[in-house]
């Protein structure tokens, strides 16, 4: 399961800072259900070892759960501003919180969120 090991490094650093409650990392459901897809169809990765990295996650000081969504954000962006749906529930969910940022390696979903005005995280 490991792709790339400089942003297996970065994102390490921002769940390290997270765990220390110097951040607080926001996480959409949508992303946990994305997450479980990829590790069980891309990766054949076991339902068990999945649910248990699930639950090490979300019982890690410094991670919310954001099951919340604005509706109005969220379609304000999606489809035109920003193609993908489960990324413009991210964009909403960072939108509809003051000082948030979004951390994400996607290039293109980086591009979408600089032209609607959502900072990204600095890694």
């Amino acid at each position: 399961m490991d792709r790339n090991k400089t942003q297996q490094d970065k994102i390490a650093n921002l769940f390290e800072n997270a765990a220390q409650l110097k951040l607080l990392v926001l996480c959409s459901q949508n992303v946990l259900s994305e997450f479980v897809y990829v590790l069980e169809k891309v990766y054949s990765a076991p339902k068990p070892l999945i649910s248990q990295m699930i639950n090490d996650f979300i019982t890690m000081p410094g991670i919310e759960i954001v099951h919340e969504i604005d509706f109005k954000i969220l379609l304000s962006y999606w489809p035109d501003k920003i193609l993908d749906y489960g990324d413009a529930i991210v964009a909403s969910v960072s939108k509809s919180r003051k000082g948030a940022m979004v951390a994400t390696f996607d290039r293109k979903f980086a591009r979408a969120l600089k032209k609607v005005g959502i900072p990204l995280f600095p890694f």
